[in-house]
């Protein structure tokens, strides 16, 4: 798979100025993802249908504002 000129472009800035290679930076950035999709993976586990119902119990039961709308 090719990395989009504009990305690949970014990513040489970053590294430029971090002094550090495309490879680096392209895998910093996916262990950031790898990261923060384990955190939202944990979060999720911890979350019951019961929990949810009540979260949804908290939504107030009123007509959307016209610019939420579509």
């Amino acid at each position: 798979m090719s990395v989009p000129d504009d990305l690949y472009q970014k990513a040489l800035e970053i590294a430029k100025a971090q002094r550090v290679s495309v490879d680096e930076v392209f895998a910093s950035a996916f262990a950031e993802q790898l990261s923060a999709w384990k955190q939202l993976q944990q979060r999720a586990d911890g979350g019951t249908h019961e929990k949810f119902l009540a979260a949804l119990d908290k939504v107030p039961d009123v007509e959307p504002d016209g610019y939420d709308r579509p």
